[in-house]
């Protein structure tokens, strides 16, 4: 297992670790090399904008940077360079009195300045905790019978999400690569979101513990850039400048596909991420709580976008979702890894769009030369019509099927 690093047009730098929006921390100056990923990212980040500056010699980053702050009578947080994109980004602090969105107005129409915006904040898409039924996501999905015809052998997929127990039984081998953007002062890599998603994704096959992911044979790369509300809570967060960070790295890394199992309001500067990593043919599957205005990144053109389901009771496991999203695979009672060699139910469409992460994967092995839109066109032809109680509508969203859409790349055969 190894670690992935940020680089950069002036290669790695270490800046000051700090606590972003935490009063009294030393500014780090905007340089053309990465910051280290050393946000702790729980610090009071509302009065924070994040900029971008257009490709050019680092020396003019750093000068566009101070003539900013200096300009508009704001702090300097954070500097890096996202080198998927070729661009710089920076983090300022408004100083507490001023309208952050006015200097974001301000920011925005300065002709140095390439995307400006607030410091978005995005939460995991999981909820409660019921036990009274077992897990059959697994079974509704066909994924057994997809395992005859593939297990995702050697698809790299970013699990974009808090850390992971690299160290549980079922993904002892499976996680390739890691890295931390959060680094909390306090803190472990063995968060119980990310160690669940990545164990709907690749949990290992045939050893006689448990469970079996989705794509068994898949590598994964655990990319904290979420961390838990509280400690050991299922629920977490993140922001626009970890993910900004980890999606950049996960491009940087070759990754084939992107989960993200969270969601939050649209973010200009990571959908320019999201765009270049479709671009380069990345494959990016997302959770879509079904809350307009608040369902980035599956929203954005070109991402999978994943509903939940109920395949016990029928429809969709939030029957008021609103969406756009065409797609969903099982959301509730989703038995998967939890830190500490343990298992737990989990619910939520962060565990939907890990199925569907999954079955991305099983494809690509077939034919690692599919693309982001040929892969969503083989879940359109091959996903299952909801079904849903007597008496209430259906909407237009199909239900995944891992053992067609995989089939479907050999003649529909082998799903009997």
């Amino acid at each position: 297992m190894t670690s992935l690093r940020d680089r950069g047009a002036g290669g790695l730098l270490l800046l000051p670790l700090l606590l972003l929006g935490c009063a009294g921390a030393t500014p780090a100056p905007a340089t053309g090399g990465n910051a280290a990923a050393s946000s702790t990212a729980l610090g009071d980040t509302s009065q924070q904008v994040m900029v971008t500056f257009p490709a050019a010699p680092p020396s003019i980053w750093a000068q566009t940077a101070a003539a900013l702050a200096q300009t508009y009578r704001i702090r300097v947080v954070v500097g890096w360079t996202m080198a998927s994109i070729g661009e710089y980004c920076v983090v300022f602090e408004v100083p507490r009195g001023r309208s952050v969105r006015e200097v974001v107005k301000r920011l925005g129409s300065d002709p140095r300045v390439g995307l400006a915006q607030v410091l978005s904040a995005f939460e995991t898409q999981s909820t409660g905790n019921p036990y009274a039924r077992l897990q059959h996501g697994s079974q509704a999905l066909h994924v057994d019978q997809a395992h005859r015809l593939a297990t995702g052998k050697g698809v790299r997929v970013a699990v974009i999400d808090t850390g992971v127990d690299v160290a549980h039984p079922e993904l002892h081998g499976q996680i390739a690569r890691t890295s931390d953007f959060v680094h909390q002062r306090e803190g472990t890599f063995a968060d119980v979101h990310g160690t669940a998603v990545a164990g709907v994704i690749a949990a290992s096959p045939n050893n006689d513990v448990g469970i079996v992911g989705v794509a068994p044979g898949a590598e994964i790369y655990a990319l904290k850039a979420c961390w838990p509300r509280t400690p050991g809570s299922r629920e977490a967060e993140c922001n626009s400048y970890t993910l900004a960070l980890a999606v950049d790295a996960a491009i940087d890394a070759r990754a084939q596909i992107i989960n993200l199992s969270l969601a939050g309001p649209d973010d200009p500067i990571l959908g320019k991420l999201l765009g270049t990593a479709l671009s380069h043919g990345i494959v990016v599957v997302a959770a879509d709580g079904g809350v307009p205005g608040h369902s980035f990144p599956a929203t954005y053109k070109g991402v999978l976008g994943v509903l939940g389901s109920d395949d016990l009771k029928g429809g969709l496991a939030r029957p008021n979702a609103r969406s756009t999203s065409s797609l969903a695979a099982p959301a509730i009672d989703i038995l998967s890894t939890a830190p500490h060699n343990s298992y737990d139910f989990f619910s939520g469409s962060s565990f939907a769009a890990a199925e569907v992460t999954g079955i991305a994967a099983l494809l690509l092995e077939k034919n690692p030369k599919l693309t982001p839109a040929q892969i969503r066109e083989i879940f359109q032809k091959t996903s299952h019509p909801l079904s849903f109680p007597p008496g209430l509508p259906d909407p237009p969203v199909g239900q995944a099927d891992a053992c067609a859409a995989v089939a479907s790349l050999a003649g529909g055969e082998g799903c009997s």
